[in-house]
């Protein structure tokens, strides 16, 4: 193609949008048919923009039309709402979505981050060998007397939930993060985590002191493991994006994934400080065990609701975590 003729052919449409828009400030005064004449001029010159993207060696150009293209489209759907009412709608309906949608994702790690868990613990339970030479005998004396135990309740609650929910924000992000790596870095944060509860678990079971490794683990396990399960899945879609892009091109099916994977991760940030209230607050205190154990199992379930009722409900009706339809029609216009 001839880029210089086809610049030459459109620029007098570039020229009557820039018209346009500089009269859509006052848009009464304008006809109908100059609205809809404005609405298909900034139709036809995002394409116009994604043709000369491809082909142009001129930043000038490129960079005059695309500021064109944002002004027209300012002008075509006015300023994006900043109201109260579009973080509420985030935690209403972009971020369930964007999890339950991936719900087959997080069930598939769950279990068998849950089953390595399992079979590592076994592992301990019984190779009096291998627990030899994981931990030194003295060691595990100590963690099942006192360290385990210690461990939530050494620092002032208040400093202890901001280490855990950054501590555990960063391991999540990481679990996402990687999965452009073709998953294979998701997969070792998910088992390395996976191996370390494992353990830990058979060294407890091993002194006899199982019954203390889930009553301070459970009340604040659930709702943080679900979490790491959600990011791990996140992140292996990711790494499958690039891997099976299906119908769309990978650049395509990565960025879509990439969108709704930083709104998943911003949304667990906040679950997680939950979780790390829960874990700072609740898991060391004095309250009775089936009591710490129980409010882990109502803040758990509750996001699992929350996910489910508010998720399943903004799929149905088409949503899926990414932009907003009226956003993502300008991402890719085709070529005319």
């Amino acid at each position: 193609m001839d880029l210089d003729a086809y610049v030459a052919v459109h620029r007098p449409e570039w020229v009557r949008l820039g018209q346009l828009v500089d009269r859509a400030a006052r848009p009464r005064r304008m006809s109908i048919g100059e609205l809809d004449e404005l609405v298909d001029l900034y139709q036809r010159a995002a394409t116009h923009l994604s043709v000369i993207r491809d082909r142009s060696h001129d930043p000038r150009l490129v960079e005059d039309l695309a500021s064109l293209v944002i002004r027209a489209r300012a002008a075509v759907v006015g300023a994006p709402d900043v109201g109260w009412h579009v973080p509420a709608r985030y935690f209403a309906v972009t971020f369930p979505a964007a999890v339950y949608a991936r719900w087959r994702w997080v069930v598939g790690v769950t279990l068998g981050s849950l089953l390595l868990a399992l079979a590592s613990a076994l592992w301990i339970l019984n190779d009096a060998q291998a627990r030899a030479r994981v931990i030194p005998p003295d060691e595990v004396t100590a963690l099942c007397r006192h360290d385990f135990a210690a461990y939530y309740s050494e620092h002032p609650a208040s400093s202890f939930a901001s280490l855990v929910w950054t501590n555990n924000a960063w391991v999540s992000a990481q679990a996402v993060a990687l999965g452009v790596l073709l998953a294979v870095p998701t997969l070792l944060v998910l088992g390395l985590n996976a191996l370390n509860l494992g353990i830990m678990g058979g060294y407890m079971g091993s002194c006899g002191e199982g019954g203390q490794f889930f009553s301070l683990i459970l009340p604040h396990g659930l709702l943080e493991l679900t979490v790491v399960f959600v990011a791990g899945a996140v992140g292996l879609r990711l790494g499958w994006a690039i891997i099976a892009p299906g119908v769309r091109r990978r650049s395509e099916a990565l960025a879509a994934e990439g969108r709704a994977a930083v709104g998943i991760v911003l949304g667990m940030a906040v679950v997680l400080a939950v979780s790390g209230v829960i874990e700072a607050f609740v898991t060391p205190s004095s309250l009775p065990t089936f009591v710490r154990i129980g409010i882990g199992v109502v803040a758990w379930a509750g996001f699992v609701a929350y996910v489910w009722i508010y998720g399943r409900r903004a799929t149905a009706a088409g949503e899926s975590g990414d932009l907003d339809a009226a956003l993502a029609q300008d991402l890719a216009p085709v070529e005319a």
